[in-house]
Protein backbone atom coordinates (compact mmCIF):
# COMPACT_ATOMS: atom_id res chain seq x y z
CA UNK A 1 0.00 0.00 0.00
CA UNK A 2 1.42 3.40 -1.01
CA UNK A 3 1.57 6.09 1.66
CA UNK A 4 -0.01 9.49 1.25
CA UNK A 5 2.07 12.36 0.01
CA UNK A 6 3.36 14.48 2.88
CA UNK A 7 2.05 18.05 2.94
CA UNK A 8 4.31 20.85 4.11
CA UNK A 9 2.47 23.38 6.26
CA UNK A 10 3.83 26.92 6.41
CA UNK A 11 2.37 29.36 8.93
CA UNK A 12 4.57 32.35 8.14
CA UNK A 13 5.85 34.20 5.09
CA UNK A 14 9.65 33.70 5.52
CA UNK A 15 9.37 29.91 5.72
CA UNK A 16 7.10 29.75 2.67
CA UNK A 17 9.42 32.02 0.68
CA UNK A 18 12.50 30.00 1.62
CA UNK A 19 10.84 26.81 0.38
CA UNK A 20 9.57 28.58 -2.75
CA UNK A 21 13.14 29.62 -3.60
CA UNK A 22 14.14 25.97 -3.62
CA UNK A 23 11.35 25.25 -6.13
CA UNK A 24 12.72 28.02 -8.36
CA UNK A 25 16.25 26.61 -8.16
CA UNK A 26 14.90 23.21 -9.17
CA UNK A 27 12.95 24.82 -12.03
CA UNK A 28 9.65 23.46 -10.69
CA UNK A 29 6.56 25.45 -11.58
CA UNK A 30 3.94 26.10 -8.93
CA UNK A 31 0.15 25.97 -9.14
CA UNK A 32 -1.65 28.01 -6.52
CA UNK A 33 -5.20 27.73 -5.19
CA UNK A 34 -6.13 30.51 -2.72
CA UNK A 35 -9.04 29.62 -0.44
CA UNK A 36 -10.72 30.83 2.75
CA UNK A 37 -10.90 27.27 4.03
CA UNK A 38 -14.03 25.39 5.06
CA UNK A 39 -13.26 23.30 2.00
CA UNK A 40 -15.89 21.30 0.16
CA UNK A 41 -16.06 19.27 -3.02
CA UNK A 42 -16.51 22.46 -5.03
CA UNK A 43 -12.97 23.43 -4.09
CA UNK A 44 -11.66 19.97 -4.88
CA UNK A 45 -13.33 18.97 -8.08
CA UNK A 46 -13.91 20.07 -11.64
CA UNK A 47 -16.79 17.86 -12.66
CA UNK A 48 -15.36 14.38 -12.15
CA UNK A 49 -11.77 15.68 -11.97
CA UNK A 50 -10.17 16.97 -8.80
CA UNK A 51 -9.86 20.75 -8.64
CA UNK A 52 -6.42 20.68 -7.08
CA UNK A 53 -5.33 17.73 -9.20
CA UNK A 54 -5.97 19.78 -12.30
CA UNK A 55 -3.48 22.20 -10.84
CA UNK A 56 -0.91 19.42 -10.62
CA UNK A 57 -1.42 18.63 -14.29
CA UNK A 58 -0.34 22.15 -15.20
CA UNK A 59 2.42 22.52 -12.62
CA UNK A 60 4.20 19.78 -10.63
CA UNK A 61 4.02 21.69 -7.32
CA UNK A 62 0.62 22.54 -5.82
CA UNK A 63 0.20 25.14 -3.06
CA UNK A 64 -3.11 25.84 -1.31
CA UNK A 65 -3.58 28.82 0.98
CA UNK A 66 -6.20 28.98 3.72
CA UNK A 67 -6.88 32.49 4.96
CA UNK A 68 -10.16 34.08 6.03
CA UNK A 69 -9.57 37.57 4.66
CA UNK A 70 -10.99 40.28 6.94
CA UNK A 71 -10.61 42.99 4.28
CA UNK A 72 -13.41 41.56 2.14
CA UNK A 73 -15.98 41.63 4.96
CA UNK A 74 -18.07 44.69 5.75
CA UNK A 75 -18.74 45.57 9.42
CA UNK A 76 -22.25 44.07 9.17
CA UNK A 77 -21.12 40.78 7.59
CA UNK A 78 -20.26 37.38 9.01
CA UNK A 79 -16.48 37.47 9.59
CA UNK A 80 -16.69 36.08 13.13
CA UNK A 81 -19.21 33.41 12.13
CA UNK A 82 -17.48 32.36 8.91
CA UNK A 83 -16.84 28.59 9.25
CA UNK A 84 -13.28 27.66 10.15
CA UNK A 85 -12.51 23.94 9.82
CA UNK A 86 -8.73 23.78 9.53
CA UNK A 87 -8.15 20.20 10.71
CA UNK A 88 -10.81 18.89 8.34
CA UNK A 89 -9.46 21.05 5.51
CA UNK A 90 -5.97 19.62 5.94
CA UNK A 91 -7.33 16.08 5.98
CA UNK A 92 -9.28 16.73 2.76
CA UNK A 93 -6.15 18.08 1.08
CA UNK A 94 -4.11 15.10 2.25
CA UNK A 95 -6.74 12.77 0.79
CA UNK A 96 -6.14 14.25 -2.66
CA UNK A 97 -2.55 13.04 -2.47
CA UNK A 98 -1.31 15.78 -4.78
CA UNK A 99 -0.94 18.89 -2.63
CA UNK A 100 2.64 19.79 -1.75
CA UNK A 101 2.21 22.73 0.59
CA UNK A 102 -0.44 24.59 2.56
CA UNK A 103 0.08 28.23 3.47
CA UNK A 104 -1.63 29.49 6.63
CA UNK A 105 -0.67 33.15 6.92
CA UNK A 106 -1.52 35.13 10.02
CA UNK A 107 -3.67 38.26 9.81
CA UNK A 108 -0.89 40.38 11.33
CA UNK A 109 1.52 39.29 8.58
CA UNK A 110 -0.88 40.03 5.74
CA UNK A 111 -2.04 43.30 7.31
CA UNK A 112 0.84 44.64 9.45
CA UNK A 113 -1.09 47.80 10.39
CA UNK A 114 -4.12 45.80 11.48
CA UNK A 115 -7.35 45.52 9.53
CA UNK A 116 -10.43 47.13 11.12
CA UNK A 117 -13.56 46.44 9.06
CA UNK A 118 -14.29 50.18 8.94
CA UNK A 119 -12.43 51.23 5.77
CA UNK A 120 -11.96 54.77 7.06
CA UNK A 121 -9.81 53.39 9.87
CA UNK A 122 -7.64 51.14 7.69
CA UNK A 123 -3.96 51.88 7.10
CA UNK A 124 -1.45 50.63 4.57
CA UNK A 125 -1.53 49.59 0.91
CA UNK A 126 -4.71 48.38 -0.77
CA UNK A 127 -5.49 47.39 -4.36
CA UNK A 128 -8.57 48.27 -6.39
CA UNK A 129 -9.64 47.15 -9.86
CA UNK A 130 -11.73 50.04 -11.10
CA UNK A 131 -14.69 49.61 -13.45
CA UNK A 132 -14.97 45.87 -12.75
CA UNK A 133 -15.81 45.99 -9.05
CA UNK A 134 -18.90 48.20 -8.71
CA UNK A 135 -21.39 46.13 -10.72
CA UNK A 136 -23.27 42.94 -9.80
CA UNK A 137 -21.84 41.79 -6.45
CA UNK A 138 -20.17 45.16 -6.03
CA UNK A 139 -23.54 46.90 -5.72
CA UNK A 140 -24.48 44.87 -2.66
CA UNK A 141 -20.93 44.56 -1.31
CA UNK A 142 -19.16 47.76 -2.40
CA UNK A 143 -15.86 47.05 -0.59
CA UNK A 144 -15.70 43.33 -1.28
CA UNK A 145 -13.50 43.38 -4.37
CA UNK A 146 -11.10 45.89 -2.82
CA UNK A 147 -10.46 43.32 -0.12
CA UNK A 148 -10.21 40.45 -2.59
CA UNK A 149 -7.86 42.32 -4.92
CA UNK A 150 -5.63 43.34 -2.04
CA UNK A 151 -5.24 39.91 -0.49
CA UNK A 152 -4.81 38.19 -3.87
CA UNK A 153 -2.05 40.64 -4.81
CA UNK A 154 -0.30 39.98 -1.51
CA UNK A 155 -0.61 36.21 -1.91
CA UNK A 156 0.67 36.35 -5.49
CA UNK A 157 3.71 38.30 -4.32
CA UNK A 158 4.37 35.82 -1.52
CA UNK A 159 3.76 32.53 -3.35
CA UNK A 160 4.95 33.64 -6.82
CA UNK A 161 2.83 31.04 -8.62
CA UNK A 162 3.12 30.17 -12.29
CA UNK A 163 -0.58 29.37 -12.57
CA UNK A 164 -3.61 29.96 -10.35
CA UNK A 165 -7.05 28.42 -10.05
CA UNK A 166 -10.38 30.03 -9.20
CA UNK A 167 -13.98 28.83 -9.42
CA UNK A 168 -16.69 30.01 -11.81
CA UNK A 169 -19.19 30.39 -8.96
CA UNK A 170 -17.50 33.72 -8.24
CA UNK A 171 -17.64 34.87 -11.87
CA UNK A 172 -17.13 38.58 -11.24
CA UNK A 173 -14.22 37.79 -8.93
CA UNK A 174 -12.61 35.81 -11.76
CA UNK A 175 -12.89 38.80 -14.09
CA UNK A 176 -11.53 41.17 -11.45
CA UNK A 177 -8.54 38.91 -10.79
CA UNK A 178 -7.87 38.31 -14.49
CA UNK A 179 -7.80 42.09 -14.96
CA UNK A 180 -5.52 42.47 -11.95
CA UNK A 181 -3.09 39.87 -13.32
CA UNK A 182 -3.00 41.64 -16.68
CA UNK A 183 -2.78 45.21 -15.42
CA UNK A 184 -0.14 44.53 -12.75
CA UNK A 185 1.86 42.34 -15.16
CA UNK A 186 1.93 39.23 -13.02
CA UNK A 187 3.56 36.37 -14.98
CA UNK A 188 0.71 34.07 -14.02
CA UNK A 189 -1.57 31.82 -16.07
CA UNK A 190 -5.12 31.82 -14.71
CA UNK A 191 -7.56 28.90 -14.92
CA UNK A 192 -11.26 28.94 -14.04
CA UNK A 193 -12.97 25.77 -12.90
CA UNK A 194 -16.64 25.05 -13.44
CA UNK A 195 -19.02 25.49 -10.51
CA UNK A 196 -19.31 22.49 -8.23
CA UNK A 197 -22.96 21.64 -7.53
CA UNK A 198 -24.94 19.50 -5.14
CA UNK A 199 -27.25 16.74 -6.41
CA UNK A 200 -30.10 19.26 -6.88
CA UNK A 201 -28.07 21.97 -8.57
CA UNK A 202 -27.24 24.16 -5.56
CA UNK A 203 -23.81 25.73 -6.03
CA UNK A 204 -21.41 24.43 -3.40
CA UNK A 205 -20.44 27.07 -0.87
CA UNK A 206 -18.98 27.21 2.62
CA UNK A 207 -21.96 29.34 3.64
CA UNK A 208 -24.40 26.54 2.77
CA UNK A 209 -23.60 25.24 6.27
CA UNK A 210 -25.66 28.13 7.64
CA UNK A 211 -28.87 26.80 6.04
CA UNK A 212 -31.49 25.01 8.14
CA UNK A 213 -33.10 21.91 6.57
CA UNK A 214 -36.16 23.93 5.51
CA UNK A 215 -33.98 26.68 4.06
CA UNK A 216 -31.86 24.12 2.24
CA UNK A 217 -34.98 22.84 0.46
CA UNK A 218 -35.52 26.30 -1.03
CA UNK A 219 -31.89 27.29 -1.56
CA UNK A 220 -32.01 26.04 -5.16
CA UNK A 221 -34.55 28.73 -6.09
CA UNK A 222 -31.89 31.03 -7.55
CA UNK A 223 -30.36 28.26 -9.64
CA UNK A 224 -33.79 27.28 -10.93
CA UNK A 225 -34.51 30.90 -11.85
CA UNK A 226 -31.20 31.24 -13.68
CA UNK A 227 -31.78 27.91 -15.42
CA UNK A 228 -35.21 29.06 -16.63
CA UNK A 229 -33.57 32.15 -18.14
CA UNK A 230 -30.84 30.08 -19.77
CA UNK A 231 -33.42 27.74 -21.24
CA UNK A 232 -35.17 30.73 -22.84
CA UNK A 233 -31.81 31.95 -24.19
CA UNK A 234 -31.03 28.49 -25.59
CA UNK A 235 -34.33 28.65 -27.48
CA UNK A 236 -33.21 31.84 -29.22
CA UNK A 237 -34.36 34.70 -26.97
CA UNK A 238 -31.80 37.54 -26.65
CA UNK A 239 -33.85 40.38 -25.09
CA UNK A 240 -32.99 41.29 -21.50
CA UNK A 241 -36.49 42.04 -20.28
CA UNK A 242 -38.00 38.86 -21.68
CA UNK A 243 -35.14 36.73 -20.37
CA UNK A 244 -34.97 38.13 -16.84
CA UNK A 245 -38.74 38.07 -16.45
CA UNK A 246 -38.56 34.28 -16.63
CA UNK A 247 -36.33 34.29 -13.58
CA UNK A 248 -38.29 36.95 -11.71
CA UNK A 249 -41.55 35.04 -12.21
CA UNK A 250 -40.18 31.76 -10.91
CA UNK A 251 -38.44 33.32 -7.89
CA UNK A 252 -41.51 35.39 -7.01
CA UNK A 253 -43.71 32.29 -7.13
CA UNK A 254 -41.45 30.38 -4.74
CA UNK A 255 -41.10 33.43 -2.49
CA UNK A 256 -44.89 33.57 -2.08
CA UNK A 257 -44.97 29.84 -1.39
CA UNK A 258 -42.47 30.22 1.47
CA UNK A 259 -44.51 33.08 2.95
CA UNK A 260 -47.76 31.12 2.75
CA UNK A 261 -46.22 28.10 4.47
CA UNK A 262 -45.02 30.34 7.32
CA UNK A 263 -41.69 28.51 7.60
CA UNK A 264 -40.06 31.12 9.80
CA UNK A 265 -37.80 32.62 7.16
CA UNK A 266 -38.19 34.48 3.91
CA UNK A 267 -36.68 34.44 0.45
CA UNK A 268 -35.52 37.83 -0.78
CA UNK A 269 -34.01 38.41 -4.20
CA UNK A 270 -31.01 40.71 -4.06
CA UNK A 271 -30.49 41.04 -7.81
CA UNK A 272 -30.46 39.39 -11.22
CA UNK A 273 -27.82 40.57 -13.65
CA UNK A 274 -27.13 40.05 -17.36
CA UNK A 275 -23.77 41.53 -18.37
CA UNK A 276 -21.18 41.67 -21.10
CA UNK A 277 -18.46 39.12 -20.14
CA UNK A 278 -15.67 41.61 -20.87
CA UNK A 279 -16.95 44.97 -19.68
CA UNK A 280 -19.55 43.79 -17.12
CA UNK A 281 -21.98 46.37 -18.50
CA UNK A 282 -25.63 45.39 -18.19
CA UNK A 283 -26.98 44.22 -21.55
CA UNK A 284 -30.30 45.05 -23.15
CA UNK A 285 -29.71 42.55 -25.94
CA UNK A 286 -27.27 39.64 -26.04
CA UNK A 287 -24.99 39.53 -29.07
CA UNK A 288 -24.46 35.96 -30.21
CA UNK A 289 -20.71 36.32 -30.70
CA UNK A 290 -20.15 37.91 -27.26
CA UNK A 291 -22.59 36.04 -25.04
CA UNK A 292 -23.34 37.12 -21.48
CA UNK A 293 -22.84 36.33 -17.81
CA UNK A 294 -26.16 35.65 -16.09
CA UNK A 295 -25.89 35.96 -12.32
CA UNK A 296 -27.82 36.71 -9.17
CA UNK A 297 -28.00 36.65 -5.40
CA UNK A 298 -30.82 35.50 -3.15
CA UNK A 299 -31.24 35.71 0.60
CA UNK A 300 -32.52 32.46 2.08
CA UNK A 301 -33.23 33.61 5.61
CA UNK A 302 -30.00 35.37 6.57
CA UNK A 303 -27.84 33.30 4.23
CA UNK A 304 -26.92 34.93 0.93
CA UNK A 305 -26.78 32.46 -1.98
CA UNK A 306 -24.98 33.50 -5.17
CA UNK A 307 -24.80 31.74 -8.52
CA UNK A 308 -24.25 32.33 -12.22
CA UNK A 309 -24.54 30.67 -15.60
CA UNK A 310 -22.50 31.48 -18.70
CA UNK A 311 -24.50 32.17 -21.84
CA UNK A 312 -22.33 31.38 -24.86
CA UNK A 313 -19.17 32.74 -23.25
CA UNK A 314 -16.22 31.75 -21.08
CA UNK A 315 -14.40 33.43 -18.20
Amino acid sequence: MSSRKEILVFDNIPSLRSWRQQCIKQDKQVAFIPTMGSLHEGHLSLGKRRYVKQGSQHCPIVVVSIFVNPAQFAPNEDLDKYPRTLSNDLELLRSLDCVDAVFLPKVEEIYPYGIPLDVEKQKGAFVEVRDKSHQMEGKSRPLFFRGVSTVVTKLFNIVQPNCVFFGQKDAQQCIVIRTLISDLHFPIEMHVGTTGREYDGLAMSSRNKYLTPDQRNYATTLFKGLSAIKNEFDQGEKNREILLNKGYELIEKVTKEVMEKNLGFELKLDYLSLVDPRTLEELQEIEEEKGAILSGALYVGKTRVIDNLLLNCTL
